[in-house]
Formats: structure tokens, C-alpha cells, sequence
């Protein structure tokens, strides 16, 4: 018995990157995306497992993850994606991590750190081709600035890459905009400096169009085996490598018009026995799954039943049942002959399967297997 435990199939992340691999074109690398600790699953552990499926390089977000994985991968290339304060740059830097910029300005500060610590930073040039988000919009500034970033004696120009809005919906035509865009500037930045590398691709964009792979796709959920696109994983060929797993800690009879749970939301309609398994939205079981989800026990679906609480959730067994304390429960994962997919419970949530692996706490332990 385990209170909760996040097992993650490693076997599973290598196997799902030598899929994306065998995917990409030919010649493009494969960048692991392991930040927010590997979508939950564990930024180390599956960034071992991603290389050995084929991935040369990885990605992270920020300055602490730089320095986390720069320290256990550091003849691997690595990128760190997000906007950074002069301190997680610095951290960055020191992790050997190539960096993004798209301001004259920030492109000033790299060149001043990494003059302070000694080395040349490699930076990517990031055009905001239709994410509004970070990046440079205008095509003119993106060549302007990949040259600044070329001609100062404190800079390396490694790449030029943009991130699609909407390459996850399929009826989207914007993809296709943004796609244009970015592959005029690209070609444009690499007709000047052919050794610098273009990468725009997510999972999405992997599977969607070759044209958006570039030298390089960065792919993050596909490595975990969650559908980019909130289907079925195993359409793609992938395979989910986490599962949620508790016991039932209690077995509860209850009687017509009693209870579980704050706030009485649910109450028995006829004479039932109630499970009690203790984890909850202290663990990473959204509240939002109170009377509004299913539970494996037994190799059998169980409606969720009652509010979640931090610590405890409760589940219907029926007027019967041979459910007993100590037995295993599964709230994402496979039990014997049935399956509950994180992209279900990110549709009955209503967000995506992102939200909800990232979202399994650090009280819960990952355990690679």
C-alpha cells in the first residue's frame, strides 16, 4: 500500500521519443522539452530516458532548471526558452545553456554576463510569429537583431525559432499563417548564416506538418505519451509513461440520505458502501473533480462521489462490493482491463492534459520504472 505514488514508465519516454524521432524528416534533431520538472513526471529521469530514445538535445524554461539540468547533462545542448532576470541568466549561462533573446537590449545583457563569466553565449532569436507572447514580430527587426547577435565577439548565433498558437487544432487555419511567416524569416536569417539552425515544431506541429520541422522540433507532452491533441494517445503511437496511484484506505456503510464529504454535495440515494482513499487536491486531485470522475479498483470504473478534500477522496462501491481495505486504487492508468487517460480527466476539468500531470504535487513521490 502507498498512500499516493506518480509511477513513471521510462521505458514508455524512450519509446515515445524514438516515435517522434522516426516522425521528424530526415536530419532534424529531436529537443526534449523537460521543463516544470518534466510536465510532472520528473525533469531528470526522463530526460535520461528521452536521449536514449533518440533526442540529442533538451529544453527548459528557466534559470533554476538550467542549472538543474546543466548539472546532470552537461555535454548535452541545451536551451532555455523562457524570459529571464539577470540572475536566472546568469544561472543559465553558467549551466553552459544556450539562451533566447529578441531585444537589442537583452541581446546587450547576454553579450555583458557572458563577457563577466568568461564564455560566449549561444542565443536563439525569437520571432513572435502570430503567439503574441514573447519574441519579436517584425521580420525586419528578427534579421536585424540575428546579425547584431552575429557580429558581437561575445555572441554565438546557434538559432532563430519561433511557437505555434493553434498548431493543436486541427480546423485552424492560423497554423498554416504562422508557419509562412516564420519560414520567410528563417530562410532569410540562414541564407546569411547557414550553420545557425531554425526550429519552430511542437508535438503537434510534429505530427501535423513536415514543413514545420525545420532543423529541429521541440517536443514536450508527446515525450510523456499525452496526446497533443486531447484524443486517444495510442493513435499517435505514443504511450502515456504516468500513472496516479492510491488505496482504499477505508470501506464506509451508508445508508438512504447520508452524506460524504464537505458541504454535503452527495448524498446516498439508497443504501451503498463508500470508499475513502487519502489523497486529494493537496496531492493534485482537482477539486473540480468532486462528483465528476472515476476511480479503478478493482479493474472496475467507480464514480468519484463527495467533494474533494485536501486529503481524502471518496469513491461509490455499491450495496455490495469486494472492494477492501489495502486495495489498489488508480486514478490515472491502466488496471487490468480498463484505462482512465490524464485527457479524461482533463475533459471532465475542462483544461488539458498539460494541466493536469503538471499539476500532480511534489508531496506525491515519482517513481521511474
Amino acid at each position: 500500500m502507498v498512500r499516493a505514488i506518480a509511477r513513471i514508465d521510462l521505458g514508455a519516454v524512450e519509446r515515445n521519443c524514438a516515435r517522434l524521432k522516426a516522425t521528424l524528416r530526415e536530419g532534424a534533431e529531436l529537443c526534449a522539452v523537460v521543463k516544470a520538472d518534466g510536465y510532472g513526471h520528473g525533469a531528470d529521469a526522463c530526460a535520461s530516458a528521452a536521449l536514449a530514445g533518440g533526442a540529442t538535445r533538451l529544453a527548459v524554461a528557466t534559470g533554476a532548471e538550467a542549472a538543474q539540468i546543466g548539472r546532470r547533462f552537461p555535454h548535452v545542448p541545451l536551451l532555455t526558452m523562457g524570459a529571464l532576470t539577470p540572475e536566472d541568466l546568469d544561472a543559465a549561462l553558467a549551466a553552459g545553456s544556450d539562451v533566447a533573446v529578441w531585444r537589442q537590449g537583452f541581446r546587450s545583457l547576454v553579450a555583458d554576463r557572458a563577457r563577466a563569466q568568461g564564455c560566449r553565449a549561444r542565443v536563439h532569436v525569437k520571432h513572435d510569429s502570430g503567439m503574441g507572447r514573447l519574441g519579436n514580430p517584425d521580420p525586419i527587426e528578427v534579421k536585424a537583431l540575428a546579425r547584431a547577435c552575429a557580429e558581437d565577439p561575445d555572441l554565438e548565433l546557434a538559432g532563430v525559432w519561433t511557437h505555434f498558437a493553434t498548431a493543436d487544432e486541427p480546423n485552424s487555419d492560423f497554423f498554416e499563417e504562422q508557419l509562412d511567416r516564420f519560414a520567410a524569416v528563417a530562410e532569410a536569417v540562414k541564407a546569411e548564416f547557414p550553420a545557425t539552425i531554425a526550429h519552430a515544431a511542437n508535438s503537434a506541429a510534429v505530427f501535423r506538418d513536415p514543413r514545420s520541422h525545420f532543423d529541429m522540433a521541440r517536443c514536450g507532452i508527446a515525450v510523456y505519451g499525452l496526446d497533443p491533441f486531447q484524443g486517444d494517445p495510442a493513435e499517435r503511437g505514443l504511450a502515456p509513461a504516468m500513472s496516479l496511484r492510491s488505496y482504499v484506505a477505508d470501506v464506509k456503510q451508508l445508508a438512504p440520505g447520508d452524506s460524504a464529504g464537505y458541504g454535503q454535495t452527495w448524498r446516498a440515494s439508497a443504501e451503498t458502501r463508500v470508499g475513502v482513499l487519502p489523497l486529494g487536491y493537496g496531492d493534485g486531485v482537482r477539486r473540480g473533480l468532486s462528483n465528476n470522475a472515476e476511480v479503478l479498483v478493482r479493474g472496475r470504473r467507480r464514480s468519484l462521489v463527495g467533494t474533494v478534500s485536501m486529503d481524502n477522496t471518496t469513491i461509490d462501491l455499491g450495496p455490495t462490493t469486494d472492494v477492501e481495505p489495502g486495495d489498489e486504487a488508480v486514478l490515472i492508468g491502466t488496471q487490468e482491463r480498463e484505462a482512465i487517460l490524464a485527457e479524461e480527466m482533463a475533459a471532465r476539468l475542462g483544461t488539458i492534459n498539460y494541466e493536469v500531470t503538471c499539476g500532480i504535487s511534489a508531496r506525491v513521490p515519482r517513481v521511474g520504472e
